[in-house]
């Protein structure tokens, strides 16, 4: 089965200009998520709203850079538009028809954290691949999904070496390390990421969102979805 390491779509500007949407670079997305610290603390819808918008504003740094300004932002895109590219570019997941959840909360409880990744360590792990010259061109060119699929190859790949010679010197590394050592807390801290805070168990059907779900060929929003129960 085909799988992606990202979602991506297609908007249209009010003037009909056609925009594809990927996942925010990272140069892009450390701006988001500064930015996103207003919404978590709006008062009310509108404030929320207007900082989503802001964040939106953000977006277009990468995807359509001559929208410069809020105002050439509003001129250009309407609201349901700037729901779309928040889904795309940011995982953030807000539906205008969820009248039981203000926009606020619906923005807040879907956007990712990076509160348990040392962003600055796993670009440091990246950048040892030789393939950039400075970590401003590391995070010009790659997207969290991206960064999060790269580290799993390379930590993959790190591990079967270090068994293999392990091997040859009669030690079962799998034995001595209880499993794959430190894969199991990387895998934990990738579900909390993916999952929006919401579960640290890669086993949890909650974390099989985004590049969690590409890999997997199924999850939220393909093929499944889930309910949030509220215990009384």
């Amino acid at each position: 089965m085909a799988t992606t390491i990202y979602e991506s779509g297609t908007v249209h500007l009010i003037d009909g200009t056609e925009l594809y949407i990927t996942p925010l670079k990272l140069k892009y997305l450390r701006e988001f998520m500064v930015a996103f610290e207003a919404v978590k603390e709006a008062n009310g819808d509108s404030e929320a709203i207007s900082a989503l918008a802001e964040c939106a504003r953000i977006c277009m740094k990468q995807f359509y850079p001559s929208i410069k300004t809020i105002e050439d932002l509003e001129d250009s895109v309407d609201l349901p538009t700037i729901y779309k590219i928040l889904d795309i570019s940011a995982d953030i997941k807000i539906n205008e028809d969820k009248e039981e959840e203000s926009v606020k909360e619906q923005a807040v409880e879907s956007g990712s954290t990076w509160d348990d990744l040392d962003l600055a360590k796993l670009e440091s792990e990246v950048f040892l691949l030789g393939i950039w010259k400075d970590f401003e061109e590391l995070e010009k060119s790659i997207s969290m999904p991206e960064l999060i699929s790269i580290l799993n190859i390379k930590r993959d790949l790190d591990y079967e070496e270090k068994r293999f010679f392990a091997g040859i010197q009669g030690v079962d590394l799998d034995k001595q390390n209880g499993g794959k050592g430190g894969q199991d807390l990387w895998e934990e801290k990738k579900a909390k990421f993916f999952s929006g805070g919401a579960t640290s168990d890669p086993n949890d059907i909650v974390s099989y969102q985004g590049p969690n779900a590409a890999k997997a060929g199924f999850g939220i929003d393909m093929g499944l979805g889930y309910e949030k129960l509220v215990e009384n």
